[in-house]
């Protein structure tokens, strides 16, 4: 089964290469998908795939690269968009 989450990780997640370490782990789940920085501090990121895979995403994003100091990750599902690879935005 596909799912698809948005997720907004809170905490000291920006300026400690939170995206790129995010988004190689969710390469290598095989989720597509994407991941920002918001001007809040924040991490939003967009993943979909098998269900096991973006759980597995939460669970990661939940502690993070070794440098963050992450407070809160809060999940929203939402309709997949048929994303075909994970990118990081600005």
């Amino acid at each position: 089964m596909i799912r698809a989450a948005d997720l907004r990780v809170t905490g000291r997640v920006q300026g400690v290469s939170f995206r790129w370490y995010a988004a190689r782990e969710a390469r290598r789940l095989g989720l597509a998908g994407w991941i920002r920085n918001e001007p809040d501090g924040s991490v939003h990121a967009h993943a979909e795939g098998p269900d096991a895979a973006v759980e597995e995403f939460v669970t990661w994003c939940g502690h993070g690269p070794s440098a963050a100091r992450v407070e809160a990750v809060t999940v929203t599902d939402v309709e997949p968009n048929l994303a075909t690879s994970f990118v990081i935005t600005d």
